[in-house]
């Protein structure tokens, strides 16, 4: 039987292991120099090479796309591909229960993908320890690793990406024994998750932190309209750059969420017109009719309401989020077993 499972996978085995090999040996090459480096103004960000930055987002699109071509490829056809052309019956027929038919297959391909996938996330994630949420006041900077589109290619997160995308593949196709209909299913399904997760479950898997702050000039992190309204929004920054902000508020003196007084748009400082102010004229800084204002937000009570996850909870995150998809991953994998041993002929 596991001789059979290994006939039937081996193309797909070989191929994620290819990917894993190539991508480990990149990173192992070119990881050594990124620790050694030296920061200069407190960062390292500004010697940083155009591959170094390449290669770092290549790590996030290719932890985004694997799971779910697993999935795709490995995962519905596993099954679906047997019951479309019948040869379930004849391992039926060989004393081959119709569990462990089933448990060989959901078995061997989980195991090979949890050590394909924890193996290059263990690298990318050593890779990244020194980019982690590295910034430059005049270049940018790069996420923290609690930021969602770092998150999840770090971690043990991946991992329990990868078996649910192959489970929720391999449980479509017991149900619809269609191997192009599962593989299309399979990824609607993985992408809707790996879209509402990050931004409506994550956030509350663990207790937030909540931070009230001063609005000023050393608070703010930014400031403008959104969405196409003229109201004004002030965004303030974290206690530490890398807390993963959710949600950014403006309170009143009263505690109640609210938006920046009227006042404040004719309060902030516009940019002079042709001609306008004499040569000699002392020029006052934006900064400090800022300042003003802010000082008049403050006399009149309103601050800032910061609600973030703090980047201790990297670890604690990853662990509820992995337990989230196992859970889904066994109940996706329970169905599969019931309707494999209830209704397939």
């Amino acid at each position: 039987m596991t001789w059979l499972i290994w006939r039937q996978i081996r193309t797909q085995f070989l191929a994620i292991y290819a990917l894993v090999a190539a991508a480990a040996v990149v990173l192992a090459v070119t990881g050594p120099r990124l620790a050694d480096l030296t920061p200069v103004d407190g960062t390292i960000f500004t010697q940083l090479t155009e591959f170094d930055r390449f290669t770092y987002y290549s790590g996030i699109a290719v932890i985004a796309v694997v799971p779910a071509l697993i999935g795709i490829f490995w995962g519905a056809p596993l099954v679906a591909r047997e019951l479309e052309n019948g040869t379930h019956r004849l391992a039926w027929n060989q004393s081959v229960t119709r569990t462990r038919w089933l448990a060989v297959k959901l078995g061997v391909a989980i195991l090979a993908t949890a050590v394909a996938v924890g193996t290059l996330t263990l690298a990318i994630t050593w890779w990244t320890i020194p980019l982690d949420g590295i910034q430059s006041e005049t270049r940018g900077s790069l996420p923290s690793r609690l930021a969602p589109v770092a998150f999840a290619m770090r971690g043990i997160v991946p991992i329990s990406y990868a078996v649910f995308a192959l489970v929720l593949g391999v449980t479509l196709g017991v149900l619809l024994r269609r191997s192009l209909l599962a593989m299309a299913l399979t990824l609607a399904v993985y992408v809707a998750a790996q879209i509402a997760v990050p931004f409506l479950v994550r956030p509350h898997l663990v207790p937030t932190e909540t931070q009230t702050v001063a609005i000023s000039m050393e608070t703010m992190a930014g400031l403008g309209t959104q969405g196409g309204s003229d109201d004004i929004e002030f965004q303030a920054k974290a206690a530490d750059p890398s807390d993963w902000v959710i949600e950014n508020e403006t309170i009143n003196s009263a505690g109640q969420v609210t938006g920046l007084p009227a006042w404040f748009a004719d309060c902030m400082p516009r940019p002079p017109r042709p001609g306008e102010g004499a040569p000699d004229a002392p020029v006052q800084s934006p900064a400090d009719t800022l300042d003003a204002c802010f000082s008049r937000l403050a006399s009149e009570g309103y601050q800032q309401r910061v609600v973030v996850q703090p980047v201790s909870h990297f670890w604690p995150l990853q662990w509820a989020e992995t337990g989230l998809y196992a859970g889904a991953s066994a109940l996706l994998a329970g169905l599969a077993f019931w309707w494999t041993r209830r209704r397939l002929s």
